[in-house]
């Protein structure tokens, strides 16, 4: 008779397509992120304000980044503009809100869908071109939402900035850390399962050909153009929420805070969490966001006698960012996400190196 462990499963084995493409490739990833995800529902239970507040950041820009990985990633392009589409999307929920009265609760999609309206027209070059050409056209598009941010008085308030009113459902408004939270690790969920889920899709795929070799997938019968553009509208999609759902934890949207600063943040997001990862970009997002926190600590820990130190604490954050860009590069160009996949194949094949 079989004992109880010759019964036992040896491995993970797939026999079909099905199985091969699944959101969770093991059971045991299933099970730790719905344990995570519960995890999360009690944090507000046990946590601070200040807590609370940077994991509300790094849920926004988490949903931000995951959108500019796509472009980047999946699809082999370059996008320079991605804190234009990010400071659209805040400034397009506040103003559907203030003068229409649609409720924020739905002016938080529709800003992602009018983002990525803007987004598949400023896309249209990506099927033309490529490269540097595309990065400046890209840099181009920064440059003039920043202008149009500053002068459009009727849509952003201009250089007085915009009201965003707060998120209610029900007649409950949650304009407190605690109950926006929630708010913000709904959307979270929703657009990572979405995202995971694209990339299983037949129009996931032919990014990844797109990206891998355009020729090939040219004569596959892939239309270069049309998913060049499309990645750009999701990606603004994603951008457009995760700024609608900044614009309204602030409360206040101006246009100082969507500059090319934040565009290079977000490419070093998704460098550190590691291109063409979903998972990789909420990595990249909490180690940046993360990073200035452990610095300010530092500071204070080692130099807090140092008036000099604590006067330059706004410089070293800054040059700790582009530190850990420049070192990623260098020592771990795929990110963290494929650290992460190291460190699991070793103690799957432990005591074995093969």
């Amino acid at each position: 008779m079989a004992s109880a462990h010759s019964r036992m499963r040896c491995g993970e084995f797939r026999t079909t397509y099905q199985q091969d493409t699944t959101v969770f490739p093991t059971p045991m990833s299933r099970r730790v992120a719905v344990v995570s995800v519960l995890l999360l529902l009690m944090t507000p239970l046990l946590s601070s304000a200040y807590q609370l507040n940077l994991l509300i950041q790094i849920g926004y820009y988490g949903i931000a980044a995951l959108g500019l990985n796509i472009v980047v990633g999946f699809t082999g392009q370059i996008s320079l503009g991605h804190a234009a589409f990010f400071g659209l999307g805040a400034f397009t929920s506040a103003w559907l809100s203030n003068t229409s009265g649609i409720p924020v609760f739905f002016c938080i999609p529709l800003a992602g869908l009018m983002t990525m309206a803007i987004g598949l027209i400023v896309g249209i070059p990506a099927g033309r071109i490529k490269g540097l050409y595309l990065a400046i056209a890209t840099l181009a598009s920064q440059y003039i939402l920043e202008d149009f941010f500053a002068r459009a008085d009727w849509f952003t308030g201009g250089s007085a900035g915009a009201m965003a009113n707060p998120f209610s459902v029900f007649g409950f408004v949650m304009n407190t850390d605690r109950s926006y939270f929630y708010v913000v690790l709904f959307y979270v969920v929703v657009m990572y399962l979405l995202g995971a889920n694209l990339l299983r899709t037949r129009d996931g795929r032919a990014f990844v050909a797109v990206r891998d070799h355009y020729l090939s997938a040219e004569i596959m019968g892939i239309n270069l153009n049309k998913y060049r553009i499309l990645s750009f509208g999701i990606s603004s999609f994603y951008a457009g929420i995760g700024g609608a759902l900044f614009g309204h934890y602030l409360g206040f949207v101006s246009a100082e805070g969507f500059t090319i600063l934040l565009s290079i943040q977000f490419l070093g997001m998704i460098i550190i969490g590691g291109l063409g990862s979903v998972m990789g970009a909420m990595l990249g997002t909490v180690f940046m966001v993360l990073l200035p926190e452990v610095m300010e600590f530092g500071v204070h820990l080692v130099g807090s006698n140092s008036t000099a130190l604590t006067q330059a604490l706004a410089y070293i954050k800054e040059m700790a960012i582009g530190l850990a860009i420049i070192l990623f590069l260098i020592f771990e160009p795929d990110g963290l996400s494929h650290r992460w996949k190291m460190i699991k194949n070793y103690w799957k094949l432990y005591p074995f190196s093969y």
